[in-house]
Formats: structure tokens, sequence, C-alpha cells
């Protein structure tokens, strides 16, 4: 029976696999080296658009997250809205809540 959730080894997309330095890993393992760049750079902010300080629910996109983040559109199967980061520029944000949807873009 093959191995199912979080810790099910997944291949990743070329930007998110060029990040990780890996090919395939774990949702898990995905997640915990994105939240590790963001918190060594410092790359959280209170407020939407707002200047990285280290601290609040927004991510700020910088020149290694941005082309994660661009390879972002996708749908909600419970609500249907379509979450949208093609247009992102670095410096933006996304809502933190929203990374598991960047890593479910960048994994086929």
């Amino acid at each position: 029976m093959e191995q199912k959730g979080l810790n099910k080894p997944v291949k990743l997309k070329a930007d998110l696999a060029a990040f990780c330095g890996k090919s395939e890993l774990p949702r898990l393992e995905i997640t915990k080296k994105l939240w590790d760049h963001i918190k060594a750079k410092k790359l959280q902010a209170k407020t939407v658009n707002g200047k990285a300080e280290g601290a609040g629910k927004f991510i700020v996109a910088d020149e290694k997250l941005l082309p994660i983040f661009k390879n972002t559109k996708v749908k909600s199967k419970s609500s249907g809205k379509v979450t949208d980061f093609t247009g992102l520029k670095a410096g933006q944000t996304i809502d933190m809540m929203q990374l598991a949807q960047v890593v479910s873009a960048n994994i086929e």
C-alpha cells in the first residue's frame, strides 16, 4: 500500500526543486525548508505588502521565494476561490495561511 499524507515523498517542480536542492521530498520537509528560509531572512510582515520585520502573518516574497510563489494559481476545492500569485512582485506579501497552496502548486 502506498504511503499517504504529509510524509509521502512528492515530485517537485523545477523552481521548488532548485530551492530545496532535491527533486523529491515529503510536504512536511518542503514546508520546513520554506519556513527555515523565511525565518532566517526575517521575511515576515505584520501588514499586507509591509516591510519584512521578522514577525507577522504575511510572508514577504524575496528573490528566492518569488519564482516559487509565482507558480501558484490554484482553485480551492471547497470554496472555489482562486489563489493566483502569478503577478506577484518581489517585496509583495502572501498570507502565511496560503503557504500550503504554494506547496501544492509546486509539486507534480
